[in-house]
């Protein structure tokens, strides 16, 4: 067989793919743009892709048998004509489950902990040196104990970071982005509920027709003042723009490791937000720890082997 893989570099190098051969000849390219796509994969066989996209008009085009999404979403496959065209597309689900969840709590501790304002403050000239105490009480930080927590999205992500959450005694409650989820764990809430009455919000929903701006300037107003929001999930449903607004104009805090356009451009308007300390962006890192990555190669290389029938 053939295999391609259009965007190794979103593997990282400090893993093994030598799976990868034990299936035939395989040709890896660091990263493809959409002029290249077709090229690469006509003659292939098995193509692995993270988030190069492959339409109908590569599909149709190529002689692709398998696609390995080397991700959980599957939003860059056109998955109606994969279907048409007998194409086997196969993700590879909850690899990534443990990295989302503890880059949640990560960012979280961040912002709360105020820790890059306390790391500047104990190593500056000026700062903790000429303190006359031994402690710093100017800008201070809450429990999250006792706190109301609210997951848009409670899917495998969304309820292990509703029970890391609920350890640390916060009460959870939670918004179903598709309607469907009956999760009798916790309390299930609309969304304006849940944005108005939570102290801490975490987004872990794909993105579809029913997430996209989900949240914007008509229901960002619903945030308590000092409200924190997270977004793990996928860029779009955070409308950007107003949420640049209303940081500047509220005193809550957000951290953000997806965007809707990836890597981040020179003109989004996060990036001129006035107080950078109540916002941290991160580049979609939180599914990528290293043992993540090992989770995917490893089940990508079982989807394949499920398919050819070893």
């Amino acid at each position: 067989m053939k295999i391609v893989v259009l965007d190794k570099d979103t593997l990282g190098d400090d893993i093994d793919l030598g799976c990868f051969d034990k299936f035939g000849v395989v040709k890896m390219y660091p990263y493809t743009d959409a002029n290249d796509t077709l090229d690469r994969v006509k003659d292939a066989d098995v193509v692995i892709s993270n988030k190069v996209v492959i339409d109908k008009n590569i599909m149709e085009k190529s002689n692709i048998k398998l696609i390995c999404v080397a991700a959980t979403g599957m939003n860059n496959i056109d998955l109606k004509s994969a279907e048409q065209k007998g194409i086997v597309v196969k993700n590879v689900a909850g690899y990534s489950t443990p990295s989302v969840v503890q880059t949640t709590f990560s960012l979280l501790f961040y912002l709360i902990g105020k820790l890059k304002y306390l790391d500047e403050y104990t190593k500056s000239d000026t700062g903790w040196v000429q303190s006359k105490i031994f402690t710093h009480l100017d800008n201070p930080y809450f429990d999250i104990s006792g706190k109301k927590w609210g997951i848009i999205g409670l899917g495998e992500i969304g309820k292990k970071v509703a029970l890391a959450a609920k350890s640390f005694g916060c009460e959870i409650i939670y918004y179903s982005t598709s309607g469907q989820n009956r999760n009798q764990d916790f309390q299930r809430s609309n969304l304006e509920n849940l944005l108005s009455e939570s102290d801490i919000i975490t987004i872990h929903a794909p993105l579809n027709d029913k997430t996209y701006n989900l949240i914007n300037e008509n229901n960002l107003k619903l945030l308590k003042e000092n409200a924190i929001l997270l977004n793990l999930g996928r860029g779009g449903i955070i409308n950007e723009a107003d949420l640049a607004k209303h940081i500047d104009k509220s005193q809550i805090q957000v951290g953000l490791d997806v965007l809707e356009k990836e890597p981040i451009c020179h003109d989004n308007p996060l990036l001129s937000v006035q107080d950078k300390d109540r916002l941290v962006i991160t580049p979609h890192i939180a599914w990528a720890s290293k043992e993540s990555r090992e989770r995917l190669v490893k089940g990508i290389c079982q989807n394949i082997k499920m398919y050819i029938g070893e």
